[in-house]
Formats: structure tokens, sequence, C-alpha cells
């Protein structure tokens, strides 16, 4: 295990909901797995007016979420973690002079010997991202002369890919590209990463991971939710920008990607970007208009309860064509993916929350054994990346009795059979990272830009296009009645239950 030199996280935005609600119990997390090093301390920076015991009542000690955990450990305990976190108020404004916040993390830093190593966290709007990097320039924050100096800043990476390369070069003016991590919880869930130890530590697989072999892939992301209390970010936003141009191109570059030479950080980010630039860009209307579906959630009633439709959400323009649905199909431009169709979805309301990947294979060219239903004739492997986190297989098994009827059979492992395993949470595992200067699961400057160049001639035909319909379907269902066309020939989406093994086209809504 790489280990973590004495440091300082300092977070920008710290009485916001995140630091609260993610960064600091994935912090005390750390803390119980004895993760930390020797001298950690954090300052929580933002424009609220805070003393340090304000700062630590608030994140900590009276922190509903954190409760559960400190109320079973000794008060001693708990207020050593706590002591640790300190706050500094800017004022009025993130862009302002860094004078008061730079003798502050001077102060810290000689008091509690972190060495002058310092993460910067902005856990802010991107807008702002610039000044604040600016600033910390300003005042010497960013050189590694004396110190290392990392630069951890959140989502959206961007609008669009013209904003996304101007985000980049704007934080590149003051911070090199190797301090600059780009965060996406996504990339910190062990599903996620299993799908490298998957494709590349098993014969089973990899030798099959190829056109030769894989029908069609399929990737579902369904939340269960509406947009709840961000109906005004999220109708600036929509489905695409939020989930599919991150989470889910992350995921398709893992599928998709070449191995690496080794595991180091940057030969692993090199082959997702060359997975990424080896989508094929959909640019004219008819390939768009025949690949792409977007749709919006309407009233509905579930388990009795009448549910608001995307248009009576607070926040969201009553005649908002913004979609809360989106599926694509699409092809990877290489000679291991040729003319393997993929089929990716997201979508707010959906009967569960789930996040799987399906990899169909082809069923064997001469059928000896007749079978019905063609859904469950091919082989699958399924990578269940929430909730019941685990990787099932289908297959073919006789059913008993005369004759060769053929059932399919699951094989199954589950990540909750590891009873004396910790599995760490997104932000655990990716805070730990950034501490330890590891840069595996961060994304890179031009693997951002290789999504949006993907992502933006989509967005410009829904927004500008002839002929774009924007669909409807009743929250609680798996999306509009004709997503199924997408997919070709007789197959279908596979609508996962709740539990990994859940036959599709069904599931518990309550």
């Amino acid at each position: 295990m790489n280990k973590t030199s004495n440091q300082m996280l300092v977070i920008f935005g710290a009485s916001g909901d995140l630091t609260a609600r993610k960064l600091i119990p994935a912090l005390y997390n750390l803390y119980l797995g004895n993760h930390l090093p020797e001298n950690f301390v954090v300052l929580g920076v933002s424009r609220s007016d805070l003393t340090d015991g304000e700062f630590r009542k608030k994140v900590v000690l009276e922190s509903s979420y954190l409760s559960d955990k400190i109320d079973k450990k000794s008060e001693a305990f708990v207020k050593k973690f706590s002591d640790s976190l300190f706050y500094e108020d800017l004022g009025r404004e993130y862009d302002t002079s860094y004078d008061r916040l730079g003798k502050r993390i001077a102060d810290l830093n000689t008091k509690y010997g972190t060495d002058n190593n310092y993460i910067f966290y902005l856990s802010t709007p991107p807008g702002i991202y610039e000044p604040i990097a600016k600033n910390l320039y300003d005042q010497g924050l960013t050189s590694e002369q004396d110190g290392c100096k990392r630069l951890i800043v959140e989502k959206p990476f961007g609008y669009s890919l013209e904003t996304a390369k101007n985000l980049n070069t704007g934080l590149q003016r003051y911070f090199q590209e190797s301090q600059i991590y780009r965060i996406d919880h996504y990339l910190g869930k062990e599903t996620v990463q299993n799908l490298l130890v998957t494709r590349f530590s098993n014969s089973i697989f990899e030798p099959l991971w190829n056109r030769n072999y894989i029908r069609h892939v399929e990737i579902t992301n369904a939340e269960k939710v509406g947009v709840e209390k961000r109906g005004g970010y999220y109708d600036k936003s929509g489905a695409l920008r939020d989930m599919f141009q991150n989470h889910l191109l992350q995921i398709v570059s893992l599928v998709v990607m070449e191995p690496p030479i080794g595991d180091q950080a940057e030969e692993i980010r090199n082959e997702k970007v060359k997975a990424l630039k080896s989508l094929r860009i959909m640019k004219d209307e008819e390939t768009l208009f025949k690949n792409t579906i977007r749709a919006q959630y309407v009233s509905s009633v579930i388990d009795g309860e009448k549910v608001n439709g995307y248009r009576e959400e607070p926040g969201v323009d009553p005649e908002s064509t913004t979609e809360t649905y989106a599926a694509l199909k699409f092809y990877v431009d290489n000679w291991r993916w040729k003319d393997v169709p993929f089929y990716v979805r997201t979508a707010k309301r959906m009967p569960t929350k789930v996040t799987e990947i399906v990899i169909h294979f082809k069923s064997p060219h001469h059928q000896i054994f007749k079978e019905g239903n063609i859904n469950n004739k091919d082989n699958k492997l399924i990578i269940r990346i929430q909730p019941d986190e685990g990787i099932l297989m289908k297959f073919g098994v006789k059913v008993p009795g005369q004759g060769f009827k053929v059932e399919r059979a699951n094989l199954d492992f589950y990540y909750s059979s590891l009873v004396e395993t910790h599995v760490m949470e997104a932000y655990e595992r990716l805070l730990l990272d950034a501490m330890q200067g590891d840069a595996t699961l961060y994304a890179r400057a031009d693997e951002v830009e290789a999504a949006w160049e993907f992502v933006d001639p989509i967005l410009d035909y829904w927004e500008n296009g002839k002929d774009v319909h924007i669909y409807g379907y009743s929250a609680g269902v798996w999306g509009p009645t004709n997503a199924d066309d997408l997919i070709d020939g007789l197959y279908m989406w596979r609508n996962p239950g709740e539990n990994l093994a859940d036959d599709p086209g069904f599931c518990v809504i309550s």
C-alpha cells in the first residue's frame, strides 16, 4: 500500500452540502481505518461566518450524516478527529485577496507539521474554479518546490466542448496538468474498478472481449427519484450532460479500452483516452434521428401516491424540453469492436435505482438445441455497479426430464459476501488516492475533451435539429415505449430489478 504523506486538505465551499454529506464522512471512515497520515488537518473555506468550533459541530459533532458512527466511538476518539478540522471565512466572495487565507494555511502548516503538502478541493460552482486557482497561484500556493500541491475539482467539467477547453486552459495557467485531479465519484466505486480486473486478469473473459464473440453491449443507469430539489440546475443540464458525458462515458471507456502496458495511472488513462477517441461521432441528422432517443417523465401514480411530472417540478420551465431520459446507440471504430453496437441509457423516475453493464455474447453459430425466447438465448455477463454490487453470468443448462429443453442458470458473485473486507465508499477511495498522488481514477484534460467531442453533436441536434422529438413516459416505468426500437433485431433492454439476479421485465417499486 502506498504511503500517505503528512498534508493539509483545504476545502473551498466547505459550508455546502457536499462537505457534510460526503467529504467529512469519507475522511472519518479513513480515520477509522487508520489511513490518514500522522499529521493531517482539514481547513474549510467558504463565505459563511463560522468559527472552528461551529464548523466542527456542523460537519462532525452534530452532523446527521455521522451521528450513527460517532455514537459508537468514545468521546476522546471523536474529539481527536474533530480537532483536526478548522475553518476560514473568505468574506463576501471567492475572488478576493487570499492574504489572510495564505497566512492561516502557513500557520496551520507550521503548527501541525503538514510539510507544505496541500490539496485544494473545489466544492464550488465551476465558474469560480479559475479565480480560486489564480488567487492560490498569487499566494505562491501552487508551486511544488517545497511540497506537493494538488487541485481537486468536481464535475461538471464544462457545459460543452468549448467551455471544457476553456476550463482546462484556465486551470492549467496556474496548476500543471499533473496537479489537477478531476473527480468523478463513479470511478471510485469498487465495481467500476473491478471492470479492469474482470477483463485483464481472467483468461475466460479477455480472449472473448471482442467483435468475434460479443453481439452487443448494454449499459443502464436508472434513478428511482426525480430531479427533487435540483430542478433549476437540472433544467439547464439534462440527462446527457448530467450523467452520460461523464459517469457513463467513463464506464464505456473501461469496457472499450485496450490492455494498458501496466497498472500505472498514465498507462491506464492513455488507453481510456484512446477508447473515447475511437467512438464513432454521430454528425448527420439521419444518424442522430435513428440512434438517439430523449424523453421526459410525466405525472403518474406510484403506490397510490401522485407523482409530479418533470415540468411540474420546482424550478423547471413549464414548457421545458430538457430530457430526463436519454438512450443512445453508437459504434466504436477500432478492430476490437467493429460493428458491435453499444446501447446506453440513463434516466430519472425509473422503477428502481440501478447501474449495470450487460455484455451480450453471440449465440453458437450452429443451434443444436432449439429455444424460444431470444432474450433468454444468449449468454450474458452482467456487472452490477449499484446496488447489490456484484457479477452475474447467465448460461444454458438442461431442464431435468426428457428431451433437451434449455433454461438459463445464474452463476453469481456479490461484494456483500466478502464479510471481512471493508469496501471503501467512492469518496473514501478517491480522496485517499489523491492524498497519495494516484491519479488512476481521475479524469485527464484530454479525456474530458474527448468525451465532449462525442456528446456535443448530439446536444446540438437535440437543440437545433429538424424533427427532433421529446417523448413522454409515465413516472415509474422503463422509459418511452419506443425505446426498445433502438435495439437491433428482436432484442430489448434488460430491465433489471433491485437485486442482481432478478429476472428482467419486472421489479419491486416500493
